[in-house]
């Protein structure tokens, strides 16, 4: 088996700690991501590689045998260290022999115990929009199967998901060791800035142009929500500028009940004219003038 610098691959130190360890499994994974290089076997091979890196470095107890026994760390991959028998040069029949002897078996016949460890979990960070988010969505994604090969899988999205939410697709994350289970593929959801509203939790805040004229003697206006809708509201006589309305129900789907919905809080803003004809100015300075 050839060997394989996994702190060179990463391309960290061999001191290097676990965030560092994996920020840089994160930039190159996005990197070489088969979604971003379709086609690009290279990088697909590359991505292989980076994430076989990652499932020993970030494991403790792989890393350290790793760091301990370099090139003939996995000969030593599925053996528990009993009194040091695994440090002193054993190998995979030697220890076999030794284990018979402590747990039983009978003369010549090797133990049919092995050691199952569940894969590494892997961490894949995905953007989506605020409408996406209100709705849910869905993603198809490369994945390795057993054999090595890429597939494709298709992964719902619930409405609700905020930035830092975690959807997770189970075994379908790093290969166990030993013939153990693979481990879980976890969607890191990142909500892109929306050009009109802004979201605080369930909450959305959005800002609302109100003529001059409705803001001072009150009327209806109508503002946009999510999902494509309006709502329509009723501005109070007198309302000044930058006054804060709730609309109950009108915010974003909560995540584990999306029947059940956030607020939006609506902010009025004077729309003041730009121009004025000159009847139009003769009324205003007779306002003005009434107002003193």
């Amino acid at each position: 088996m050839v060997f394989k610098d996994y702190y060179e691959i990463l391309g960290v130190d061999r001191n290097a700690t676990e965030a560092e360890i994996k920020k840089a499994y994160r930039k190159l994974a996005r990197q070489y991501h088969p979604d971003i290089n379709p086609g690009n076997k290279a990088a697909e091979a590359r991505f292989k590689e980076i994430n076989e890196a990652y499932e020993v470095l970030s494991d403790k107890e792989k890393r350290a045998k790793y760091d301990r026994f370099g090139r003939d760390w996995q000969r030593y991959q599925n053996m528990p260290d009993f009194g040091g028998f695994a440090a002193g040069g054993f190998g995979a029949a030697d220890f076999a022999d030794i284990f018979e002897t402590l747990f039983g078996g009978g003369r010549g016949v090797r133990s049919n115990v092995t050691y199952r460890t569940k894969g590494q979990d892997i961490e894949q960070p995905v953007d989506i929009t605020l409408e996406e988010a209100f709705s849910g969505t869905q993603r198809t994604l490369q994945v390795q199967s057993p054999n090595g090969a890429m597939r494709s899988i298709t992964v719902k999205i619930p409405p609700g998901v905020d930035t830092g939410s975690r959807v997770r697709i189970a075994g379908e994350g790093a290969p166990g060791m030993g013939g153990g289970p693979r481990g879980d593929l976890y969607l890191v959801i990142n909500v892109l800035p929306h050009a009109r509203f802004e979201r605080r939790g369930d909450d959305l805040y959005v800002r609302a142009p109100v003529d001059l004229y409705t803001m001072l003697l009150g009327g209806e206006v109508r503002v946009p929500a999510m999902g494509g809708r309006t709502v329509t509201l009723k501005v109070p006589a007198g309302s000044q500028n930058g006054t804060v309305m709730r609309v109950s129900g009108q915010g974003m789907p909560r995540l584990r009940d999306s029947q059940t919905r956030g607020d939006m809080y609506v902010t009025l803003e004077v729309l003041l004219p730009t121009s004025l004809s000159p009847r139009e100015r003769e009324l205003v300075e007779q306002l003005r003038a009434l107002a003193r």
